[in-house]
């Protein structure tokens, strides 16, 4: 026998009765799951309670002073010094939102020269479970 089919006959008995890349299971082609640093290096469950992952997820917050309602015609009208009356009244609570959805109630603070909202009231899980309704 050639050296060419030997080469081959070898090559057919390696791959045989092992799985080629297009043949493995949808678990053999999965990479191992992330390692959890709080459990000394065992690997995290990809389903696990540990909602680590949440944490790095960005939020737009914002702060709500009052609202009110205008005409066109009155908000092309407007000009520098002109003033805007708000649904609010002065020492009312300003609304905190994170992306849009209200999450605590609090008052303005000066903080090193910037203003900062000392938190006085946080919404309760099941109240904001109800706004969503």
């Amino acid at each position: 026998m050639p050296d060419s089919d030997k080469k081959e006959n070898k090559q057919d008995v390696l791959l045989e009765g092992h799985p080629t890349d297009s043949e493995k299971t949808e678990t053999e082609q999965r990479p191992a799951p992330p390692e959890n640093k709080k459990s000394g290096g065992a690997p995290m469950h990809p389903l696990s309670n540990d909602m680590d992952f949440l944490l790095d997820i960005p939020l737009e917050i914002s702060v709500e002073l009052g609202r009110t309602k205008m005409l066109i015609n009155d908000l092309l009208h407007l000009g520098q010094g002109s003033v805007i009356e708000l649904s609010k009244l002065a020492g009312e609570s300003l609304e905190i939102f994170a992306n849009q959805k209200l999450v605590a109630r609090g008052e303005v603070v000066v903080v090193n020269e910037k203003y900062g909202i000392r938190l006085s009231e946080i919404i309760s899980p099941s109240e904001r479970i109800k706004r969503l309704k």
